[in-house]
């Protein structure tokens, strides 16, 4: 993973983050946005511009939260 979106997206599910992304990695889920670690450049710029503070990096990710990257990985990965 790279940068990953946590649950306060939730509740709010901005798209700030969907507006600045220069290579389109960010999808909507039935909840929350997830970002494609496949397509994700690491650049940063949505976990600037997120008003919630819920993009993290992956090896940033609060203990409490670890399960947004299992989310993501199902989101992305799952068959």
């Amino acid at each position: 993973m790279a940068f990953v979106i946590t649950s306060p997206c939730m509740h709010e599910q901005a798209a700030d983050c969907v507006d600045v992304c220069p290579v389109d990695c960010i999808e909507k889920g039935s909840d929350q946005f997830f970002i494609d670690p496949s397509r994700c450049i690491e650049c940063g710029m949505c976990e600037a511009v997120c008003p919630i503070g819920a993009v993290y990096q992956d090896f940033e990710v609060p203990e409490e939260e670890q399960v947004s990257i299992s989310r993501a990985k199902e989101f992305f990965f799952a068959s």
